[in-house]
């Protein structure tokens, strides 16, 4: 089969993912094969190519928003059957034993094992997924657009839960890539008013489109202090302008997996009166199985440009450069 593989990690610019032909992954124990037919790109890949986090296994096969349809099932699998359309995402396996686990926090499981970094991708014609972490996809969803759900969508969902918004509060996105241009949906939908801070006039266009009240930039003053905010680009920067516009007692959730440092922070003037900053890591198969059915009732519609396999170094270097109006997409099948 086909496959993108990352043997060295390097600048998006020097095309570090190779066109390779590779065996056809066999399913364990417990475990289904899944013919990829469409995999969307995450700023989490393009941080493994880049180096930005260690390479956890090499050469490994990126991806880990993955939309196929299982061909074949190892010894055991009883919740699935050859022909199911399922979706595969960051989350590949976790202990079930750890103190994380039983608290029901499993995306914090000391051996949580992810798609795409531990274990091989969506960026191939096929690759093999434990049974219990294959997802079921709502039907009103074509492969395509389903995809940027699968991350995007699901630890978006989380990082709006963690931001403690609530009906009728204003919400900061700051960059409005995949994550956050479904997430403002979501975020509608709940009945919150949605304010964007992107430099990008593409993005900025796209945001008043889908219906945003204010957009800007994040050096500028929305007309109103937010109650709560969500960064989604991975500049630590961001935190400081974040502090800068929110009210008493509101939160700044922090959605990517790694950022640039974040500058000392003015106490007393930026984050004191039970101000909140937090992390967000991973997601839980409950976030995911809850998101999938908010985003079928809603629906949400995720704008979408697609690349070939074979592509995939372009699309890469598309994302850095945040040249992708919405969610970019290999189509694989």
């Amino acid at each position: 089969m086909r496959a993108m593989l990352l043997e060295k990690q390097a600048a998006a610019e020097e095309s570090p993912l190779r066109l390779v032909e590779v065996p056809m992954p066999t399913p364990g124990a417990g475990e289904a094969r899944v013919r990829v037919r469409a995999c969307a790109l995450c700023r989490t890949d393009l941080h493994i190519t880049e180096g930005d986090l260690k390479l956890r296994k090499s050469p490994v096969v990126p991806g880990h928003q993955i939309v196929g349809v299982v061909d074949a099932v190892g010894a055991g699998v009883q919740q699935l059957r050859e022909g199911d359309r399922v979706g595969v995402a960051w989350v590949h396996s976790t202990c079930g034993e750890c103190t994380y686990c039983r608290k029901g926090l499993e995306n914090l499981c000391d051996r949580g094992r992810f798609t795409g970094w531990d274990a091989d991708g969506g960026y191939a014609e096929a690759m093999v997924v434990p049974e219990s972490f294959a997802y079921p996809l709502p039907s009103n969803f074509g492969d395509l657009e389903v995809a940027p759900l699968l991350c995007a969508g699901i630890v978006g969902y989380r990082s709006f839960r963690l931001s403690n918004a609530q009906p009728g509060d204003r919400v900061g996105l700051y960059g409005f890539g995949a994550s956050a241009h479904i997430i403002l949906q979501v975020a509608l939908h709940r009945g919150c008013e949605i304010y964007v801070f992107t430099r990008s006039e593409g993005h900025q266009e796209l945001a008043r489109k889908m219906g945003a009240a204010w957009v800007g930039r994040a050096e500028e003053s929305p007309p109103d202090k937010l109650d709560a905010a969500i960064i989604f680009a991975p500049v630590g920067s961001l935190v400081l302008e974040a502090l800068r516009v929110l009210r008493k007692g509101g939160t700044v959730a922090l959605a990517d997996i790694t950022m640039t440092p974040i500058p000392a922070i003015d106490y007393d003037r930026l984050l004191y009166h039970e101000r909140i900053i937090r992390s967000v890591a991973n997601a839980t198969r409950e976030d995911a199985r809850e998101f999938l059915e908010l985003a079928a009732r809603i629906p949400v519609r995720a704008e979408i440009e697609t690349f070939p396999l074979e592509g995939a170094n372009d699309a890469l270097r598309a994302l850095k450069k945040s040249a992708i109006r919405g969610a970019g997409v290999l189509k694989i099948s």
